[in-house]
C-alpha cells in the first residue's frame, strides 16, 4: 500500500518530525482555510507517488498551537521541509500540484 499522509500533533512532532530516518513534509493547515482544501489531495498525491523519498505529514494550527508557534507560522497552509530535525525549506500559500513536487523534490 503507498504511503498516506499521516497526522501530526504537539505530541508527537519530536518523534515523527524531527527524530524521522529521512526528509519530512509539514502541512500546517486548518478547516477552516480554503487554500489549504484545495492542496490537500495534491499532497495526498504526492504522499503516495514519492512516499519512499520523502515523508508527508499534516498538522492542524487550531489543535496544536505550540509547533506553529515555535516555527513562527503566521498564514496557511504554510509548508516545512525538514531534514535531520531541521528547517530546510519553506513553501507558502496554495500552489499547483507540479510546484508541490518540485519544491520537495529539490530538497531531497
Amino acid at each position: 500500500m503507498p504511503n498516506a499522509l499521516a497526522h501530526v500533533s504537539d505530541a508527537d512532532f519530536e518523534a515523527e518530525v524531527l527524530k524521522a530516518s529521512g526528509p519530512v513534509v509539514v502541512d500546517f493547515w486548518a478547516e477552516w482555510c480554503g487554500p489549504c482544501k484545495q492542496i490537500a489531495p495534491l499532497l495526498d498525491e504526492l504522499a503516495s507517488t514519492l512516499g519512499d523519498q520523502v515523508k508527508i505529514t499534516k498538522m492542524n494550527v487550531d489543535e496544536n498551537m505550540n509547533t506553529p508557534g515555535k516555527y513562527g507560522i503566521r498564514s496557511i497552509p504554510t509548508l516545512l521541509l525538514f531534514k535531520d530535525g531541521e528547517v530546510v525549506a519553506t513553501l507558502q500559500g496554495s500552489a499547483p500540484k507540479k510546484k508541490l513536487e518540485d519544491w520537495i523534490k529539490a530538497q531531497i
